[in-house]
């Protein structure tokens, strides 16, 4: 592995090291490129960064990096605590050391713990505050302070202070400045879902900006809620699998989120619908089944609630399961997307059961030749067991027939030779 290890753990300021909310990571291939996927520490499965079950202590981690299952550890962001992270990528040319001036400045104006990242290429700067409301990445600098985790490598940066600092005006400013001002870049650009810093993926999402228990509430009350009430509730009544009411869930969820990764995986896992499944690496990618299924949620959905157009907009609304009259091109490629996604979960449950009926098949012909030939083997048993009875009954009137004979002779000559 190329990355730096932890060779000094008391180098990670204590106020991170004193919290159990700890993650390792291994490298993998996603599409072609290099990326970090979470791992639990000691158990070794995939870790996620909203189940606080598949997080550990920094100790422990940190002792789970001996292994060959992980290449290094992260620090999991969480609502419980005031640290947030600003990832600073592509600013730093790991052969001269040599930094761009962006970064020099954020660098500098935060003036807290910061450390260089796993790839030399960029830094991490951790300090406590609150995130501003509104985007939260614009090109090389992303800001988060939940649902995400840091990878640390204690690669301190001399000239900064190796505590966590507080500093919210800062924040606010860098906030103002290198993310939210419109005027240097206009493109929209989403919150990304939970997973490694330096690769995660975006989408073009709508702001909706609502809390869970507004959302939920809006949900249940529109034209659609009953049927949104049945998959929250986990009923699969009406759908050929599970997984087709998870992405039917993950449909609306993604409608009522505005496309917010971090926001649907957390409405998700509160549902009747979730499962160990969720978590499970499904893909050569390194892919959970969850954040494929979410993904592609996203991709099928091209309307997303407008929280600007009042609830009569959100009303109209319904998850994309089948093309009525007059729907419009979009209602239209959606609800194509979503059959052709809908044939494909199909298609894999046909060959599942036709696997299931091949291996049945199969155990059917094997008995079948098993009642053979133990009909085969009872039928001589009972022709040997016949004939070994002929031949009893034959020995046995023999046998009658000698002693017989004595008999008559002595009646017939007995008195004779008296």
């Amino acid at each position: 592995m190329s990355e730096p290890m932890i060779d000094e753990p008391e180098a990670i300021p204590e106020t991170l090291r004193e919290r159990e909310q700890w993650v390792c990571w291994r490298e993998a291939e996603r599409d072609g490129k290099p990326t970090k996927i979470p791992v639990t520490p000691g158990a070794g499965g995939f870790a996620s960064a909203t189940a606080s079950e598949t997080w550990a202590s920094f100790e422990a981690a940190l002792d789970y990096t001996e292994t060959e299952h992980a290449d290094g550890v992260g620090f999991v962001f969480t609502d419980d605590d005031p640290i947030v992270g600003i990832d600073l990528d592509d600013c730093r040319d790991p052969e001269t050391g040599d930094v761009d001036n962006d970064a020099q400045d954020i660098i500098a104006r935060l003036d807290s713990y910061t450390e260089v990242s796993p790839s030399g290429t960029g830094y991490h700067v951790l300090i406590t505050g609150t995130l501003p409301d509104g985007r939260n990445r614009r090109g090389s600098v992303e800001l988060y302070d939940t649902a995400r985790f840091f990878t640390v490598t204690g690669d301190h940066v001399g000239r900064t202070p190796t505590r966590v600092a507080r500093r919210q005006d800062a924040l606010t400013a860098i906030h103002r400045e290198y993310v939210q001002d419109t005027e240097r870049d206009t493109a929209p650009e989403s919150k990304q879902y939970e997973g490694a810093d330096d690769e995660s993926p975006t989408t073009d999402a709508v702001d909706v900006d609502l809390e869970d228990e507004d959302l939920l509430e809006k949900a249940r009350n529109a034209s659609n809620g009953e049927k949104f009430e049945r998959l929250w509730n986990g009923n699969t009544v009406g759908y050929d699998s599970q997984s087709e009411a998870d992405m039917a869930l993950c449909c609306l969820l993604a409608f009522w989120t505005g496309g917010d990764r971090t926001q649907m995986e957390q409405l998700f896992r509160q549902s009747g619908l979730m499962r160990e499944k969720w978590d499970e690496v499904h893909y050569a990618d390194g892919s959970t089944y969850g954040e494929k299924t979410i993904e592609r949620a996203i991709a099928t959905t091209s309307e997303f609630y407008d929280p600007d157009a009042g609830d009569d907009a959100a009303d109209s609304h319904d998850a994309p399961d089948r093309v009525t009259a007059g729907s419009t091109p979009d209602d239209a490629d959606r609800s194509r997307a979503y059959l052709a996604e809908k044939n494909r979960l199909l298609s894999e449950r046909v060959d599942e059961l036709e696997a299931t009926l091949e291996q049945k098949t199969e155990r059917i012909e094997t008995l079948e030749a098993k009642v053979e030939r133990l009909t085969d083997e009872l039928a001589t048993r009972d022709r040997e067991t016949a004939q070994s009875h002929e031949e009893d009954s034959g020995t046995a009137r023999e046998t009658d027939d000698d002693s017989e004979s004595p008999s008559m002779l002595s009646r017939f000559f007995g008195g004779q030779s008296e």
